[in-house]
């Protein structure tokens, strides 16, 4: 087997943040704290260009969220273990067992529904906050219709009760995962053969844990975002919100969605694919920059 790659200048560690749960994590830099989250289907090698830049002026914190890579993957006997609420406690846990009290969050894709739920919960821990190519979970179900949803099958795949979408995804996962790696990547290039391979290796591994995380964003995540909506709770931080410029293809307004979770946003469209902080790490780095330099309203 290949040895994995790992973020150069950066130490690795275990770190327990609830019981029976570890999250792999790296570390590197000096100086105000920020938290880097991975999207799907990949590990937070996925920010090695972004992490890298950061690190000149911030301590850069980037763990595989529970489930993912090589963090622990609870079992999910009620639905609930892959809760973005559970999720996001693990990263408040994490940021604290390493001193950190308060700290900026960035997430990509399904990292950003963590991000999200985490300045939602705790207020008082996010100081900043960045979400990127994603929408708030209500609002990915509320736009997804007709014809246009074909580009959301996986999330309806994974929605299914357990087992089937199980025994699909794991009889071909590099198939399966490799079909996200490559539609999505508009630049191929971005991720070279041994970042694939460790991806595929990662997702291989992971398949029952990735299908409850996906399966709690159709369940109990639409539960706590509605009782979100409903008392008017909001994202209190400065946000930062980066996308391709999909929504005009799906017929929705993006930076309009997701303002009505986030009063102080800057909202921006990247010239790139999906996978953003590997195909456009520079303009990540220096949105992440701009955000932390953000003072809250």
């Amino acid at each position: 087997m290949e040895p994995t790659p790992t973020i150069p200048g950066f130490t690795y560690d275990r770190v327990q943040v609830a019981d029976g749960i570890g999250l792999h994590v790296a570390v590197g830099g000096s100086g105000s704290p920020l938290v880097l989250l991975h999207g799907f289907p990949q590990t937070h090698l996925m920010w090695r260009h972004v992490a890298a830049d950061l690190a000149a002026d911030h301590t850069v914190i980037c763990p595989d969220l529970r489930g993912y890579g090589a963090s622990d993957k609870p079992a999910d006997p009620d639905g609930t273990a892959y809760a973005k609420r559970a999720m996001a406690a693990d990263v408040v846990a994490l940021a604290r067992a390493l001193r950190h009290d308060r700290f900026a969050l960035a997430g990509h894709d399904r990292g950003a529904l963590v991000a999200v739920r985490a300045g939602l919960d705790h207020p008082d821990a996010v100081t900043h906050l960045a979400a990127l190519d994603v929408l708030p979970t209500l609002d990915m179900w509320d736009v997804l219709h007709g014809t246009t949803a074909a580009v959301g099958f996986h999330l309806y795949l994974m929605a299914q009760p357990p087992g089937l979408p199980e025994q699909l995804i794991g009889a071909a996962p590099d198939a399966f995962f490799g079909h996200f790696l490559d539609l999505w990547a508009r630049d191929p290039g971005a991720l070279p053969a041994d970042v694939r391979a460790a991806y595929l290796r990662a997702s291989r591994e992971a398949v029952p844990s990735i299908v409850a995380d996906y399966r709690a964003s159709a369940g109990v995540d639409v539960a706590h975002d509605l009782a979100d909506r409903e008392r008017g709770n909001r994202l209190r931080m400065p946000v930062t919100v980066l996308q391709q410029d999909w929504g005009a293809a799906l017929g929705y307004d993006a930076a309009a969605l997701w303002r009505a979770w986030a009063p102080d946003l800057r909202h921006d469209t990247v010239d790139c694919g999906h996978f953003m902080a590997e195909e456009a790490p520079d303009e990540v780095a220096g949105a992440l920059r701009k955000l932390l330099a953000r003072q809250a309203r």
